[in-house]
This record gives structure tokens, C-alpha cells and sequence, in this order.
């Protein structure tokens, strides 16, 4: 998941009081245990277990009556820590489709001698809560496993069936994921009229208090490239001017310089139009611009000077790795890099490889695809019974925090359910701070407020979903 900062008004809207400020209840409590136990389970790649910590949250589902049929396990036989967990709650009416809850419990690596904290122990300092997966994803996952126990505990009987699922795989490529075994091979486990996802969530000032309040309603697709140029080689004492070095990092120098061009959505055109009011000055007015003509220059140049503005308007490609040589007295006979791209909805993968191609303008450069993950995605519709309910909920909680669809320029996995006909939704409650709350870095945290008002805001969200006609 990929938190952004945003331009922030001079006057915000003071955040109601919750009854988080008072003493725990009994339920809120456990909710912090179970939450606890979650974070403290370590389910990065290289030295935790999904599958421990998806077993873990069914024995609270089982503690709360769950039947042993209406909680399914499941993972790879060849990656058997990388397991996940479907969670079944019935609804009254068998023709109403159900909602899928998603939440992925993988973390990123995390490298003790580098955190402040143990960053898989759950440490509560000033107001935060730090550790690893603390924001990504624990905070919503937790929060899904503790609203389905709230529902079963009070007999909550809603008209639409609830389905829970809980994945690993979605921080790294390359690992089992867990999203996109249930859409290509367990489609009936997950089947629903669409899906709630992390993605998005409010956004604080300085002083804690909430500025807006965002909607995921697209996200581009992740997919890496790698640039590849082999050669004889020979000895270093005899330079040539065919390297394979610097075949690649003339490549390399041609594609930064390259932006792909701005284009418009429902998703990236409503967030501009409304967060135009907010950040007010010669950002607002560029983004009003921008959204009126996407060829304004000027407009694109003011908020690319935001990388997350930036980043929303468009595919953006980056050099992230570099590998290259065999010995350092020897001309090298391979060199390798690997290209990120954020893709646009609706832009193909074949497409931004050509590009590639072309801004490479060099035979000698091979350009290919070591891993697709997910099809193009596309935008699901943010209708007003999607977003109605949030809208209403939001205002009643937040008085005067605008709601904002927002294009999410990270990727989840959303990527491999909406392609599969369930449209997905990133939706949390949680507000983070402008600096993105330590996510994918360092000492991660989230507020202990905006954790107790997200569970909140979600139990409620999907209790009006639930009743929905």
C-alpha cells in the first residue's frame, strides 16, 4: 500500500470526539489484543509465516462461534508459509450477492538493526503505535477479523453475505499471491458483488486533525520490465567502445528523462476537481486547469512538482535495480536492470514496453517481461451505492471532511479482482499523517486514535452495505 501527501488548506475541520478518548471497553480491548497478536506475528518473505498468522485469526473467528466450514485455509504446496484464510458470514437474502472484506497480512522486510523499535513487537509511545504492518495491512485486516467477531457476538443478521479474505503475497513480486490464486482459482470462495480493499484513508495536518478523506475508486498496475544487454566481453586492460555497461545506462539515462503523458479518469479528475478547494493558491487553480485541459503545460508543471501529483496523471517508469559484470578486471558480459512501472488504467503492459523500446532506440538493449502480475485494470464505477454509504457515515463521524475519490499511484490487489468482475474499493477510515507514517520504511506507526475511529468507521460501513436493498 502507498500513502501520498497532499496540499493542506490553512483552516481544517476538528475531528469529533470518539469514545476512544474515554476508557477501553471490553471489546475494545480485545480488539487491541487481537491487533496486537497480528502485528507481533512476522509474515515478511524471508523469515515469517502467513499462513501462522491466517491460522491465528481463524481461532478468533472459531472462538466466536464460526463453524470449521465457513473458515478455509488454503496455500501453495510449494509455498506453505504463504497461506491465507476465507471467512464466511451468511446473509439472510440468497439472492443478494455478497461483500468481500480484503486485507493482505504479508509485510514488507523489516531489518531489526535499522528500526528504532523491534519492528515486530507492538510498541505504544506518545500516541502511536509502532511496527511493522502496523498501517500496511494489519491495521484494516485486524479490523475485518474483529468486525465479523463484533457481528457474530450481537446476532447481526445482514441481507447481504459478508466474505473475508485475508492474503499474502501483495508486497512482494514474485511471492505466492494469495488474491491472485482466489480470482483465477477459487473464484467461487470470494465471488461477490464487489469488494472493500485497503488503498486509501484520511489525511491529518501537523496537529492531528482531519483534512480529507480519501476513496480509491482506481489504481495503475504494477509490472516490472528488465533492460538486458549481453557481450563478449574481454579485458578490462582493452576497452571498447561496445560495453554492455554502457549500452545499458545510456538506456537507462533516455527513459528518465521520458514523461508519459498526462491523461484523465473519473478517479484522478474528481480528486483534482475537489481538492482544488482544498489546497486553494496556484495549486488549486493548476489542478483546476489540468482537469479543464490535460494538455495545460503549465498546470502539469506546477503539480509535478508534487511527486504524487505526479505521479497520479500518469504511467511512470523507474530504474530500481542495476546488475552488471563478473569480475573487476574483465569487460563485462552482461549487464541488467530492472524498470518499475506504474501503469495508467487501461494502458496494456505491451504498450509501455514498446515505449520502452523506443526510448531505449537501441538493438543491443533487450527489453522483456520477467513476471506479468494482473491484466490491465480498469476503473470500477464509484456509484452512489458505493459511495453514499461512505459519504454518509464520513460526515457523521468527520463534520465537514470532503470524501475524495482519489487514483491510488501505488497498486494493491485490487489489481487482480477488479479484472476478474469484482469491483474493488479502497476504503478505511484510518487517517494517516502527511509523511505516510513510516510505510514500506522505517519505524512505521499509526495514530492509536485513527486505529480505534477506523474499526469504527468500518464496522458501521459494512453494517450499512449489509442492509443495502
Amino acid at each position: 500500500m502507498f500513502k501520498f501527501a497532499v496540499a493542506l488548506a490553512a483552516t481544517t475541520a476538528l475531528l469529533a470526539t470518539s469514545a476512544t478518548a474515554q476508557a477501553p471497553t471490553p471489546d475494545q480491548a480485545a480488539f487491541r489484543a487481537l491487533y496486537k497478536e497480528l502485528v507481533e506475528t512476522n509474515t515478511s518473505l524471508s523469515a515469517g509465516s502467513c499462513t501462522l498468522a491466517a491460522q491465528r485469526m481463524a481461532a478468533h473467528l472459531k472462538a466466536a462461534g464460526f463453524a470449521d466450514s465457513q473458515l478455509i485455509a488454503f496455500a501453495a504446496p510449494d509455498h506453505p508459509k504463504e497461506g491465507g484464510l476465507v471467512a464466511i458470514f451468511p446473509g439472510t437474502d440468497p439472492k443478494a450477492k455478497a461483500i468481500l472484506l480484503l486485507a493482505h497480512i504479508d509485510v514488507v522486510e523489516a531489518k531489526r538493526e535499522d528500526w528504532t523499535r523491534d519492528p515486530f513487537r507492538l510498541v505504544e509511545e506518545n500516541g502511536y503505535l509502532y511496527g511493522r504492518g502496523t498501517s500496511d495491512d494489519k491495521a484494516q485486516a485486524a479490523i475485518w477479523v474483529d468486525t465479523l467477531v463484533r457481528y457474530k457476538t450481537e446476532g447481526f443478521k445482514p441481507k447481504h453475505g459478508l466474505k473475508m479474505a485475508l492474503t499474502c503475497g501483495e508486497e512482494t513480486s514474485g511471492a505466492f499471491n494469495g488474491a491472485e490464486y482466489l480470482s483465477k482459482n477459487r473464484r467461487e470462495l470470494i465471488d461477490a458483488a464487489f469488494a472493500l480493499n485497503e488503498g486509501a484513508g484520511g489525511v491529518l495536518d501537523e496537529a492531528g486533525r482531519p483534512v480529507v478523506h480519501t476513496v480509491l475508486a482506481a489504481e495503475k498496475m504494477s509490472q516490472n520490465f528488465r533492460l538486458e544487454v549481453t557481450n563478449p566481453g574481454g579485458h578490462s586492460s582493452q576497452p571498447v567502445p561496445d560495453n554492455a555497461i554502457y549500452h545499458l545506462v545510456r538506456a537507462i539515462d533516455k527513459i528518465s528523462r521520458y514523461d508519459f503523458p498526462v491523461q484523465l479518469n473519473d478517479a484522478n479528475r474528481g480528486f483534482f476537481s475537489k481538492m482544488a478547494k482544498v489546497a486553494g493558491g496556484e495549486t488549486g487553480a493548476a489542478m483546476t486547469a489540468i482537469v479543464a485541459d490535460a494538455t495545460d503545460a503549465h498546470a502539469n508543471e506546477v503539480l509535478s512538482r508534487d511527486k504524487a501529483y505526479h505521479s497520479m496523471l500518469r504511467t511512470t517508469c523507474v530504474a530500481t535495480m542495476l546488475e552488471a559484470g563478473h569480475a573487476t578486471n574483465a569487460l563485462p558480459q552482461r549487464a541488467r536492470a530492472n524498470i518499475n512501472c506504474r501503469i495508467f488504467p487501461g494502458v496494456s503492459a505491451a504498450e509501455v514496453m514498446a515505449m520502452l523500446v523506443r526510448l531505449a532506440d537501441d538493438p543491443a538493449v533487450h527489453v522483456s517481461v520477467p513476471e506479468v502480475r494482473g491484466a490491465p485494470v480498469t476503473s470500477p464505477p464509484l456509484t452512489p451505492r458505493i459511495l453514499g454509504p461512505i459519504e454518509t457515515l464520513s460526515a457523521r463521524m468527520w463534520p465537514g471532511v470532503p470524501v475524495i475519490p482519489v487514483l491510488q499511484t501505488g497498486a494493491t490487489d485490487g489489481q487482480f479482482m477488479t479484472p476478474a468482475g469484482i469491483p474493488t474499493y479502497g476504503v478505511s477510515g484510518l487517517f494517516g499523517d502527511r509523511d505516510g507514517n513510516g510505510v514500506h520504511g522505517l519505524n512505521e506507526r499509526i495514530r492509536v486514535k485513527s486505529l480505534m475511529d477506523g474499526r469504527e468507521f468500518l464496522y458501521q460501513l459494512v453494517k450499512l452495505y449489509g442492509d443495502q436493498p
